[in-house]
């Protein structure tokens, strides 16, 4: 696996079950993929995505408290990480393509020389009784949101709106699941049904003109456009700005309309042809 990831673990789980069937139980350690760390969270009847999938499939987790607890498997893990390391160097293998296709006759040989008839040779794996599409439908990221009144919700930092319909119709104030999948698809369902929807990016660039062009779209440039107006404003500041100045009003006095009225230029012509006199 490239990374530790719920999508990650549901081909890891998916792979397991087609070929041992259902266990009865599943034991690993307390990794924030199988359980909620946080007594106090909120959303998801306190388990995680793929603690749901196991209940679904009828399969107990159960966390161990420390490595130690699960001594069996660690201990294999360090024989792993050593032994395979070198099986992998002498067969000059150095991608994971050509590693993923070494392991199944890497472990067979590995079992056949080293693995120990257990006390119990019981195979308590179930069956799997599913469909390969039902498969798919547990083995998902399933969430609830809230419809809005313009039929839409927000999804991963996107905004999904639905397509008016008669169903869609009634959905305003009500909560629909969404069904995320490894391949990056995104299925909207009510009551089993999948409605049809348009995604819409929350990060792109809309004019005041967009918002007007559609009324049924209006919601999304709006909202997107209010996402614009919430950020901060690239304008530059001046120094007096910077310094916190602020222009004061208009001094008290006489007004340029009232210098500009004609008595009062003649008075003023008059009063300097009396002081040019006295001079």
């Amino acid at each position: 696996m490239r990374s530790e990831s719920a999508f990650t673990y549901f081909e890891a789980l998916a792979l397991y079950l087609k070929r041992h069937g259902a266990p009865i139980a599943f034991y690993s350690d307390k990794h924030s993929v199988f359980r909620v760390a946080k007594k106090d969270a909120k959303g998801g009847q306190g388990m995680t995505q793929f603690g749901r999938a196991l209940c679904e499939l009828n399969i107990e987790i159960l966390c161990a408290n420390s490595s130690q607890a699960k001594g069996r498997v660690e201990r294999m893990n360090r024989t792993l990480q050593d032994r395979l390391v070198k099986e992998l160097r002498l067969s000059g293998i150095d991608t994971m393509e050509a590693g993923n296709a070494f392991l199944p006759d890497f472990v067979e040989d590995h079992n056949a020389r080293f693995a120990i008839v257990p006390a119990r040779p019981n195979d308590l794996h179930r069956p799997l009784n599913l469909a390969p599409d039902r498969l798919a439908e547990i083995l998902c990221k399933r969430e609830q949101r809230y419809v809005g009144s313009q039929l839409t919700f927000s999804f991963e930092c996107k905004r999904i709106m639905l397509e008016e319909t008669e169903v869609t119709r009634g959905l305003v104030g009500r909560y629909v699941e969404t069904c995320a999948y490894a391949d990056g698809r995104l299925d909207v369902r009510w009551k089993g049904h999948s409605l049809p929807y348009q995604v819409f990016d929350k990060e792109q660039r809309v004019t005041h003109a967009a918002i007007t062009e559609n009324k049924r779209l209006g919601d999304v440039p709006a909202y997107i456009k209010e996402l614009q107006d919430q950020k901060p404003s690239s304008k530059v500041k001046s120094n007096s700005e910077k310094i916190g100045y602020k222009p004061r009003g208009r001094k008290p006095g006489r007004s340029k309309d009232f210098m500009q009225d004609p008595a009062v230029v003649a008075r003023r012509k008059e009063a300097l042809s009396r002081l040019d006199a006295a001079e």
